[in-house]
């Protein structure tokens, strides 16, 4: 954010000697010989005449409307010097060099012209927010979750990997989940002059997701396990027509590492690679459907390294996910997850998020209404199934 506004800065200041050196030559008398009067242009004129708020306002007025034409700098004249009665020297007024949105990011971030996938994974260079800029990625929550069952003595056939004791964590506690990415590189393979002009891009991404004991206060409130998931993720955009109005948007190519950072017995950790795509259809102007798809293999270790043998038969080899944007105010989710195997297992997650009536235009924050059932919601619980109710709070699309 430093480096973009430094940059924002040294054009402005680069616009502004242009202006003023094109005023000195336009006119026969330089503005700083008028007494009382220093050198300005554009905006800084019309401050200038602070003592005459009729004068300022009408000359904000005038500097607001030409900047708001386009095309190429115009010359105008500023109002006159209500000390002497003469006009003041003519002043070059460029077009505006706004390059931010009002919250500060990049235009391209928050362009409506293109789709949420267009806009999510910046696969036009019109929605490009350029590279080593924190987003979000997957929702950064803070909720409450309660299950039908909590696992108290984790366990893995890998020897050495089971749990000699039980702990009596108790069924409800807190989640809380970190999920950012940046942009590392863009225009790889693909690349355009214009803003329609589609922009491959390798991004890296980083998720952490712990589930934390709050309410149990006589084992001090332990996390009971904490998720690391760093990932390196390329894109491939597409602007390719589907029928009923959808659009296939993306390719991809990812590779994850996931691990709970513990020791044994409760060690736990996987590393994965994945082919991804992705398709979505507008329904309106703050109404959209995406569906997204991931299928991916494991990537083999040693059997004396294996902490969790056959982890892909339990969390699954495929993903399926689908979000409808109903509204600004409003996105039901649903992921499914599957084996791919005879044995069926995997699991069902269903998301809805939701806008506080308090902010009701837009906002990043959203209530979140979470329902899981299968295996995997954890790593710790990998090769366990369990249905898991979360209600929180989660921040989207900053």
């Amino acid at each position: 954010m430093t480096l973009k506004f430094s940059t924002l800065a040294c054009r402005l200041m680069g616009a502004g000697l242009l202006a003023g050196g094109l005023a000195q030559a336009q006119t026969t008398a330089p503005l700083n010989a008028l007494p009382g009067r220093p050198s300005s242009m554009g905006w800084q004129a019309c401050h200038a005449l602070k003592n005459d708020p009729p004068a300022q306002l009408a000359c904000f007025q005038q500097w607001a409307d030409s900047q708001s034409s386009a095309g190429a700098p115009t010359a105008t004249t500023a109002p006159a010097n209500p000390d002497t009665g003469q006009p003041q020297a003519q002043v070059l007024l460029l077009p505006a060099l706004n390059t931010d949105a009002p919250d500060g990011k990049p235009i391209g971030c928050r362009n409506n012209n293109y789709s949420e996938l267009s806009k999510f994974w910046e696969l036009q260079r019109g929605t490009d927010c350029d590279t080593f800029a924190i987003r979000g990625y997957r929702p950064i929550s803070l909720a409450v979750v309660t299950a039908d069952s909590v696992n108290t003595q984790p366990s893995s056939p890998s020897e050495g990997h089971t749990a000699l004791t039980t702990t009596p964590y108790k069924r409800t506690e807190n989640k809380i989940q970190l999920s950012i990415r940046t942009k590392i590189a863009k225009g790889l393979l693909k690349s355009g002059p214009n803003d329609e002009d589609d922009q491959d891009s390798l991004w890296f991404g980083y998720t952490q997701q712990s589930y934390w004991q709050l309410f149990t206060a006589g084992l001090s409130r332990p996390f009971r396990n904490t998720d690391h998931e760093p990932e390196l993720i390329y894109v491939y955009p597409h602007q390719i027509p589907l029928s009923d109005g959808w659009n296939y948007r993306l390719s991809g190519l990812g590779l994850v590492h996931q691990s709970n950072g513990q020791s044994l017995p409760l060690s736990r950790s996987w590393n994965r690679v994945y082919l991804m795509g992705a398709a979505d259809k507008a329904l309106g102007q703050d109404s959209s459907l995406t569906l997204q798809g991931r299928l991916w293999k494991r990537l083999r270790e040693k059997a004396v390294d294996d902490d969790n043998p056959g982890i892909e038969n339990y969390v699954g080899r495929a993903e399926l996910s689908g979000r409808w944007q109903i509204n600004k105010a409003n996105t039901l989710g649903l992921t499914l997850r599957h084996s791919l195997r005879k044995d069926a297992r995997g699991s069902a997650r269903f998301d809805w998020m939701m806008s506080p009536t308090s902010s009701p235009n837009y906002t990043g924050l959203r209530y979140h209404v979470q329902l899981f059932s299968g295996y995997g919601d954890n790593l710790l619980d990998y090769n366990r199934k369990s249905n898991v109710l979360s209600v929180g709070l989660s921040l989207v699309d900053w």
